[in-house]
């Protein structure tokens, strides 16, 4: 199958369990508006604390830096506290239960403490990441890049792996790593999976705000800006939503060995053929329970 239909085959399979569940897009609204709030509560912060030097300029003091370090682990818990929920969510419905809002909070909220320690190393990485860009220019942009990309394949699995099995952090950042050699191996190159499907389905929106910034006509840019930008919120939620029901049904495809309700067994082979050599316990080994 190619990668374009595989792809295809895996959103729509994600897409089928999301119209069971739309209550699940509030997720991915609840990260954003959770964003704007550290946001702008840190913004404001940084403002206030603002040191004056010798010179009667506005510096950033010794504690703009540790508000800094804050925003970022504020963001990194925002953003995996609201996953977990939807990984919750999406787990139940993949289980066959029927899951609400308050289900996959109190999911979530049993492994508060889990997804704090998690968001802390999440934090660490970004600062460390934003420290070689700033330091190294372009070869810094360029190695931050590959680096962030590495690190967002190895911990793709990880909120999933704290929601289910119940593991620390550090636990969870192992075993992410080996199920992704499990399931994707040396068969990683070119899988591009639901972000090709998200390019495609943004462009109608970028497209819109496009053509209404050409015509130079002040009210048609802002029409176009306003339904361009609502559509490419609504377009960001769905491929979020569809991204967190993904990596559960990927999980679960590595753990047992073969894919939940709803997603077809061969497109999960087709997408990811794992390892022989490296299967331990059923198909892909064995999840550690909790």
């Amino acid at each position: 199958m190619g990668k374009l239909k595989t792809s295809w085959a895996l959103a729509k399979s994600s897409w089928d369990v999301l119209r069971q569940d739309k209550q699940l897009t509030i997720f991915p609204v609840l990260t954003f508006v959770g964003w704007v709030v550290v946001a702008v509560s840190f913004l404001g912060l940084v403002l206030v604390t603002r040191t004056t030097d010798a010179a009667g300029n506005k510096t950033l003091g010794p504690i703009g830096y540790v508000l800094f370090a804050l925003a970022y682990l504020a963001f990194a818990f925002v953003w995996t506290y609201f996953l977990a929920a939807l990984v919750a969510g999406a787990n139940e419905r993949l289980s066959g239960g029927d899951p609400t809002i308050a289900s996959a909070f109190a999911t979530a909220n049993k492994r508060l403490h889990v997804i704090l320690a998690w968001s802390l190393i999440l934090a660490t990485v970004g600062l460390v990441l934003q420290a070689i860009r700033e330091r190294l220019g372009f070869v810094g942009v360029l190695i931050a890049g590959a680096l962030g990309a590495a690190w967002e394949i190895l911990t793709f699995l990880t909120v999933p792996i704290i929601v289910m099995e119940g593991v620390g952090p550090i636990d969870a950042l192992k075993r992410s790593g080996q199920l992704f050699k499990q399931t994707w191996g040396e068969n990683l190159v070119g899988q591009a999976g639901l972000g090709l499907v998200g390019l495609v389905a943004i462009l109608p929106g970028v497209l819109v705000i496009g053509l209404g910034m050409a015509t130079g006509v002040t009210a048609v840019v802002v029409g176009a800006v306003i339904v361009g930008g609502v559509y490419l919120c609504v377009a960001a939620a769905i491929l979020n939503t569809l991204t967190g029901i993904y990596r559960v049904a990927l999980y679960r495809f590595a753990t047992e060995g073969k894919a939940p309700a709803g997603f077809d067994d061969a497109i999960m082979v087709s997408a990811f053929q794992p390892k022989k050599s490296k299967r331990t316990g059923g198909m892909f080994g064995s999840a550690s329970g909790n």
